[in-house]
């Protein structure tokens, strides 16, 4: 059992999140400020002491131009953290951000992923806690313990409490991510689709073609991210016309950007259901079929057990009640 006690932190990108998972733990984040200067540098102030402390930073990504903020402000509080002596130094960052440029896919492009493991870990993280990494083996990017936790355990309970789940299909809207759907589909003991798509640019989908049968079905759309959510939309579209009796998208993170809302709204999905790794409260007011799981309790539980020296391979098949 540690001497030492949690101390968890935050900085602007997502404090809804970080209240939830202290509320989880029993405790309260720790007192400090993170703000701009007039010049826009990031600076930090921490009232309380983190000496010999199990600190964790909560930082999640929010999209759009603060993004990058949000980076820079979680590297300034793992380096304030180091300089103030704390034993241990965990990144809790529930969607990695840069994730996609995770391989050199055409010349000169850069592995950004590679680059922010480089960072955080100069920085003085000793830890990071993450969950559905868009490539698994970006835990391979850092000489330092990486737990990938999966939002599977928390979607399976929403299908099993929302859903007429006998009568659904589990859908991959590609083929990267046919082994998620199909260990969904595994444990529902349910049938399996695919849908092979064909992009002509990054981020704009060309053709697509459904593989396997959805006729007199609920779809259950699967993918660890939506960003622009034409994927889901097209694919919508493909299922609907192949018979599907209704279409729902289950996502880990609801990136949302640009006016992905719009295309929710008017597209043939019937709700799109995301995780707050992301946080997307200002656009579930403009987008009603908008619906969330939160995964507060999971990110909670890894902390505690991080902590405590205990197993977390636990959370990849169990979702904390």
């Amino acid at each position: 059992m540690a001497t030492n006690s949690i101390k968890l932190l935050t900085g602007n990108s997502h404090p809804e999140l970080a209240k939830k998972v202290a509320e989880r733990l029993g405790i309260d984040l720790l007192d400090m400020s993170v703000f701009k200067y007039s010049n826009q540098e990031t600076s930090v102030i921490m009232r309380e002491s983190v000496r010999d402390e199990d600190v964790f930073i909560l930082q999640s990504t929010k999209p759009g131009e603060e993004l990058n903020d949000g980076l820079m402000e979680l590297l300034i509080i793992i380096k304030a953290c180091k300089t103030a002596s704390a034993r241990r130094i965990t990144a809790v960052m529930p969607n990695y951000p840069y994730a996609r440029q995770d391989k050199k896919d055409k010349s000169r492009a850069p592995i950004s992923a590679k680059l922010l493991a480089n960072m955080l870990q100069k920085a003085g993280c000793n830890h990071i806690i993450t969950m559905d990494l868009h490539a698994s083996q970006i835990q391979g990017f850092f000489d330092v313990p990486v737990d990938n936790l999966y939002a599977e355990p928390s979607t399976l309970r929403y299908i099993r409490e929302n859903f007429d789940y006998k009568n659904a299909v589990i859908v991959s809207p590609d083929a990267g991510g046919a082994k998620r759907a199909t260990a969904l589909a595994d444990r529902l003991d349910l049938n399996f689709a695919l849908i092979h798509k064909e992009r002509s640019r990054p981020n704009e989908v060309s053709r697509m073609t459904l593989v396997g049968d959805v006729a007199g079905k609920i779809a259950i759309l699967v993918d660890d991210m939506a960003d622009t959510c034409g994927t889901l939309v097209k694919a919508a579209d493909v299922l609907m016309a192949s018979g599907a009796k209704e279409v729902v998208a289950i996502v880990t993170h609801g990136i949302l950007s640009g006016n992905a809302c719009e295309k929710i709204n008017s597209s043939r999905l019937s709700k799109v259901v995301v995780t707050n790794t992301v946080p997307h409260e200002e656009k579930k007011r403009g987008c009603p079929k908008l619906e969330t799981i939160d995964i507060a309790p999971t990110l909670a539980e890894a902390c505690r057990r991080t902590h405590n020296g205990e197993s977390v391979s636990f959370l990849f098949s169990h979702a904390p009640v």
